[in-house]
């Protein structure tokens, strides 16, 4: 294979060779990484990746826990677990007992719905860019529950923040009283401006929740200029915890409206803490709760290594990576400001790929590549993800892959 990238110039039909030799992350954080160094992995925003010393704190407390389990899990855990989440508070800029760690967004997503005040009647507004396990979870709820589950249409490309809150806005009704939103969404990899979306619906007398499972580590987070009622985060994705690790956070006056998902000794204490929130959800009898206390030393290593650089590193080589495969194809994407972009990017595919599956399998056992390939409405796209291991390389591995199999 020669060494030297040619791409399809899809507006002119000849090989475009205008590639820059620098940009992005310059690939010196790879060493910290155990990916497979056969495989060009561009999934990040699929499951994470985890830095070998973050890695190697959890294994520490996993080890703690087998030592002395009753130590571990009845004796100190209770103050771990505290120290963990006033960690992470002061990373999302909140309080401590404002938030409880559970295993993913899932997770925490299922909390709320099996909990919030809505019934017949009423409406559950949403978009129809939300992860499909989450929409899934608010259809099933709506069947339990009786509200009306309402997937507002928003058009793409998208065009303006203030177009895009006009719109999705415009689907609020008298029968409204929960909004469920993305922050980042997972099928098209949008930025949804919903500080806005939560400031107009606190004022309407509307709960709204958050799905942020993308957002903590990809971007700064204030939860507390946010100030929707619910927020979930996950951890393992761009913060690079260790697998199951996310967060939930709900607002002072919205705790007491959450169930605990499971019924367990936090229900009614023997000892309750100081917040009666964190008693309800924290404690789930027994589970391995290391990758929650390795969570700081996740913060820890992407402040040690200039990780507000490094995003923007990323981001930079993201954005690169859509527009060259936007030439490939001719398709536009999604966006067409880069305000709406982060570490992870999305461009159509043509429809002419077949199966999105097998494409993606093409992609990863003929070309040793890893990324997301799926359909939003009925359009065959492609998910890139760019985390600080990941270099212009892997970048130009896909590109001349996308050349040979479109």
């Amino acid at each position: 294979m020669e060494s030297r990238l040619f791409q399809v110039d899809a507006f002119a039909g000849r090989p475009f060779t205008g590639s820059p030799e620098r940009i992005g992350p310059d690939g010196s954080l790879r060493k910290f990484f155990m990916l497979d160094p056969a495989i060009t992995y561009l999934n990040h925003a699929a499951y994470g990746a985890t830095p070998r010393p973050v890695f190697e704190s959890f294994q520490r407390w996993q080890l703690d826990l087998e030592r002395q389990p009753v130590d571990f899990l009845s004796r100190y855990s209770t103050e771990r677990l505290a120290h963990a989440r006033a960690v992470l508070a002061d990373y999302v800029d909140t309080d401590r007992d404002n938030l409880v760690y559970v295993s993913n967004g899932t997770t925490g997503l299922n909390i709320i719905a099996r909990s919030i005040p809505v019934g017949p009647n009423e409406e559950v507004l949403s978009s129809d860019h939300e992860h499909g396990g989450i929409d899934r979870l608010f259809r099933f709820a709506s069947q339990k529950l009786g509200f009306t589950y309402v997937r507002r249409e928003i058009p793409v490309p998208v065009t303006t923040h203030a177009d895009f809150i006009d719109r999705f806005w415009g689907g609020v009704t008298e029968r409204t009283k929960v909004i469920l939103l993305s922050h980042f969404t997972s099928p098209t990899s949008l930025l949804f401006p919903v500080e806005e979306i939560c400031r107009r619906a606190r004022a309407a007398g509307i709960l709204t929740i958050i799905d942020g499972s993308h957002v903590p580590g990809q971007f700064p987070l204030s939860l507390r200029r946010l100030d929707p009622d619910f927020y979930v985060g996950i951890l393992h994705k761009w913060v690079c915890a260790p697998k199951g690790c996310a967060f939930l956070y709900a607002r002072p006056s919205a705790q007491g409206l959450l169930d605990p998902l499971i019924v367990s000794w936090g229900w009614a204490p023997k000892n309750p803490g100081p917040s009666k929130f964190v008693d309800f959800h924290e404690w789930q009898g027994s589970r391995d709760v290391s990758e929650f206390l390795a969570a700081p030393d996740a913060i820890a290593f992407q402040a040690e290594y200039d990780w507000d650089t490094v995003r923007s590193q990323c981001r930079e080589l993201a954005l690169y990576a859509q527009r060259e495969v936007t030439r490939i194809t001719g398709i536009p994407p999604y966006h067409s400001t880069p305000e709406w972009a982060g570490q992870v990017v999305c461009a159509n595919l043509p429809r002419h790929i077949g199966n999105p599956d097998d494409f993606k399998n093409r992609l990863r056992f003929e070309h040793n590549i890893e990324v997301s390939v799926d359909v939003f409405r009925d359009q065959p796209r492609i998910r890139i993800s760019i985390q600080g291991y990941n270099t212009i390389g892997d970048v130009h591995a896909l590109l001349a892959a996308l050349q040979r199999l479109l």
